[in-house]
């Protein structure tokens, strides 16, 4: 059986936009489930979780049928990289020693099947607009961290958490921003900017934007965003040649 790699994206597990969440979970497994007998390594390209945020004793409550279906698939060896998004970046050893992810806070360049991936969530990534430093530089300041995990009781801080979740996602879903074109997507600038010093990049791959996109940067070097595992219900997978962006019980 040949094996493949699998990429999926922004499953905001938890979020108040499902009206069942539990049957979204579900779901999810049911797509782990469909990967895992040819499934070389899996990753996730952040914000699978709508919020995530580890205290020392409480993590956030649910997601067992997910959470035990990353383990069992570890457990037997297939490697899950879990990037951190913008919704999920608090993590502090819990999916990493209890489920046994293997955890990326950033962007990273790997060789995959012969081929050199950069992969990342994609958030900030040729973005430099004040509000958006502002915001990412409190998230991700342990300093901030700490104060949020020991001032505010879990109940509470996970209820904001939530919240801010809730409104973050709405706001986008009034947008309704789409594909803004080469020359406007952020993604695509900087994975131009970034292939014109780093020419030996086969694949550059994104989620973040909810949108979903195969473009060739030149005749070699291929870029995709994942869409999204909400409306799309699309990933990627890749045998060693071919990148496919693919869609999983899409009604």
């Amino acid at each position: 059986m040949q094996k493949k790699i699998y990429f999926i994206t922004d499953a905001h597990l938890g979020s108040k936009v499902f009206e069942d969440p539990i049957a979204h979970e579900q779901k999810l497994v049911r797509w782990l489930d469909s990967v895992k007998n040819d499934a070389e390594a899996i990753f996730m390209l952040g914000d699978m979780f709508d919020f995530w945020f580890e205290y020392k004793r409480t993590v956030p409550k649910g997601f067992n049928r997910f959470l035990g279906k990353m383990a069992e698939l570890t457990d037997v060896g297939i490697p899950i990289h879990f990037f951190t998004g913008n919704h999920d970046l608090w993590t502090f050893g819990y999916l990493e020693n209890e489920i046994g992810l293997i955890v990326h806070r950033g962007p990273q360049v790997m060789q995959l099947k012969g081929k050199n991936f950069f992969l990342a969530h994609g958030d900030g990534l040729n973005d430099n607009s004040l509000g958006f430093r502002f915001i990412r530089g409190i998230f991700h300041n342990k300093v901030c961290q700490w104060l949020f995990s020991n001032i505010f009781p879990s109940s509470l801080g996970l209820k904001f958490g939530y919240a801010w979740s809730e409104s973050n996602r709405k706001r986008h879903l009034r947008q309704n921003v789409g594909y803004l074109g080469e020359n406007k997507e952020n993604l695509v600038l900087f994975a131009k900017k970034h292939f014109s010093d780093n020419p030996n990049i086969d694949f550059y791959i994104f989620g973040h934007r909810h949108i979903l996109l195969h473009l060739m940067l030149n005749r070699s070097t291929q870029l995709a965003i994942l869409g999204d595992f909400i409306s799309e219900f699309s990933y990627a997978s890749f045998d060693g040649k071919n990148l496919e962006l693919l869609f999983f019980e899409k009604e």
